[in-house]
């Protein structure tokens, strides 16, 4: 053993400065406990943001899905209702011309 814990009056100052130096090291391992349950604590803050984030992303991206279908229904109809509306011009501007045939060689 040192001589600084042996028994003596002169021991006192020694065995006290092992136990500043105990506590100083205890202290900062305290101040780095303390440091990494605030880093964990702030990663997880951040991941819990993430999550929320991406959920939002989801119902975002379910949202546009459905209009996007809702939106492709509209515009096959609107083709449909296109075709038929050009097929009846056609069918109209045939009529038209028939007419107008038939009155040119009337007149001739």
């Amino acid at each position: 053993m040192s001589d600084r814990h042996t028994n003596g009056a002169g021991n006192a100052e020694p065995v006290q400065v092992d136990i500043d130096a105990a506590t100083r090291r205890l202290m900062l391992a305290l101040d780095a406990l303390e440091a990494a349950a605030e880093r964990r604590r702030d990663a997880d803050r951040d991941e819990n943001e993430l999550a929320s984030r991406i959920q939002a992303l989801g119902a975002d991206r379910s949202r546009l899905a459905d209009e996007l279908d809702g939106s492709l229904v509209k515009t096959r109809r609107l083709e449909r209702t296109n075709r038929e509306i050009s097929e009846k011009l056609d069918a109209a501007i045939g009529t038209i011309r028939a007419v107008l045939d038939a009155d040119a060689g009337e007149s001739e």
